[in-house]
This record gives C-alpha cells, sequence and structure tokens, in this order.
C-alpha cells in the first residue's frame, strides 16, 4: 500500500530562499499591522463628531429661520413643527423654545407654553427676554403671582427696559390688585348674605303689637337691601392700583382696565 509520507518530504524539500522570502512578506503584514495600530482613533472620532455637530447646528439655525417665518405670516402650528425638528438637533438652544413659549401662548396653549418657557430661564438664566416671555405664558395661566415674579426677575437684569415696567410688571400687578379686591368684596358679599339669613331680629320673639317689630322688620330690609347693592357692583382698579365699587354696566365698559397691546409677530430674539 503507498505511503502518505510524502507530504512531509515535500517539506524537506522546500527551498531555502522560498523560505526566507515567505518570512520577509510576513515581516511587511506585521509593520502594515503595526502602523494600524498607531493610527489615532480617538482623534479621528472626534473630528467626525465636530462635523456632525457643524452639521446640525446650520441645520437647525435653518429651521429656527423657517419657523420665524411661518410664524410672522400666521402659520403658528408649521412653525411649532420646525421649532421641535431644530430642538431635536440642538436641543441646548434656548431661543428656539423662547420663540415657541411665544408662538404657544398666542394659541392659548398656554401649558406648554410655560414649559416652553421655563426650559429657557433653565438654560439662560440670566436672560431678562426668557424671564419676559415666562411671566408672559404663565399670566395666560392665570398665574398672577409666578407672572409678577417673573417680570420682576426680568427687570432685575435689565431695568432700563422700560416696557417691562410699564407694561409687563404694571399690568401683573393691577391684575392682582383686582383680584384681591375681588376676594374682599366677595368675602364682605358672603358675610352680608348670613346676615339676612340669619339675622339677630329673628331669632327673637317680639310682641306683634310693639315698636320692636318695626325696628327688627327695618333692620332686616336694610341687610337685606346691602346685600343686594353688593350684588349689583363690580370691583375696578385704575391705573395707579386704586379699587373701587362700580355698577356693573358702568364696569363693563370702563376701558381703564384694559391690557396692555401685545405683540403680534414673533421674532428671533437675540442672546
Amino acid at each position: 500500500m503507498a505511503s502518505f509520507g510524502w507530504k512531509r518530504k515535500v517539506g524537506e524539500r522546500v527551498s531555502k530562499a522560498a523560505a526566507q522570502q515567505f518570512e520577509a512578506e510576513a515581516e511587511k503584514v506585521d509593520d502594515g499591522a503595526d502602523k494600524d495600530d498607531d493610527v489615532d482613533w480617538l482623534h479621528a472620532i472626534k473630528k467626525r463628531r465636530e462635523a456632525l455637530l457643524e452639521d446640525c447646528a446650520a441645520k437647525s439655525k435653518r429651521l429656527k429661520d423657517e419657523g420665524a417665518t411661518l410664524a410672522e405670516q400666521g402659520r403658528h402650528w408649521e412653525a411649532i413643527k420646525k421649532w421641535d425638528e431644530a430642538i431635536q438637533l440642538t436641543p441646548e438652544n434656548p431661543l428656539l423654545y423662547e420663540m415657541k413659549s411665544q408662538v404657544l401662548t398666542m394659541l392659548q396653549e398656554v401649558f406648554p407654553a410655560v414649559q416652553a418657557a421655563e426650559m429657557v430661564v433653565k438654560l439662560r438664566p440670566l436672560w431678562w427676554e426668557g424671564w419676559q416671555t415666562l411671566g408672559r405664558a404663565q399670566l395666560s395661566l392665570g398665574e398672577l403671582d409666578l407672572a409678577v415674579r417673573s417680570f420682576q426677575m426680568a427687570v432685575h437684569l435689565c431695568p432700563s427696559e422700560r416696557p417691562l415696567w410699564s407694561e409687563d410688571l404694571a399690568w401683573a400687578r393691577q391684575l392682582q390688585q383686582r383680584r384681591q379686591a375681588a376676594q374682599d368684596r366677595k368675602h364682605r358679599e358672603e358675610e352680608a348674605r348670613q346676615e339676612v339669613l340669619h339675622a339677630p331680629e329673628l331669632q327673637e320673639d317680639y310682641d306683634f303689637e310693639s315698636d320692636e317689630v318695626l325696628a327688627a322688620c327695618t333692620a332686616v330690609a336694610e341687610r337685606q337691601r346691602r346685600y343686594e347693592e353688593l350684588r349689583r357692583t363690580a370691583v375696578v382698579v385704575d391705573a395707579e392700583g386704586n379699587a373701587r365699587e362700580v355698577p356693573a354696566e358702568e364696569a363693563e365698559g370702563d376701558t381703564s382696565t384694559s391690557s396692555p397691546s401685545k405683540e403680534q409677530l414673533v421674532k428671533a430674539r437675540g442672546p
């Protein structure tokens, strides 16, 4: 039977020159591997990341500008969609949240508007326009005390901005005073109502032939009259913050408590 020892014999006949050639080629492969090991992969990844960030910033700016244009055209929901896309690319840009909060306030989406404005002051706490936008959103939500505080922060950061004093802060404080006056009036109205329902004169027994009955009826009628007058009046607060009660019809036509003018166009505010 034939032997298979030929494999070993072939290996023995390999020339020395061929073996040296194989060794040289193996060394070249090793040298190439060493060169690959010398590549600064961290630096390459960093450069690639910087390039991606630059692309995101450029696209975010384009989306922000497109949203501002749409908002000025009255296409508010389309503008919000653009800004949401920009936020996905640059989530730490407070300008995007600030413009979004303005538009949401116009659309009476007050709770999301407050949330967006809160992100503004969180990302840039020293930006007075962010506090102004937050105050306006809080005012629309009915949070008067929070709105006053936000406007005060804006005034503290930029005391030279006169509209903050004359419009935003003054209007919020006037609403506070009006609310307090209305609460006081409601309290007095409830007291008058209770006096009518539980008049002390009605708890006593009288001799119907005496003058005490007439006096008791007169007292009850007077309480009823005061209660009815309170129900027919309304509280108004003038520009100086003075509260007064006027007939309800007069209060409806009173223009002294009208709200300040509001900007209709949304602008891309600067940093």
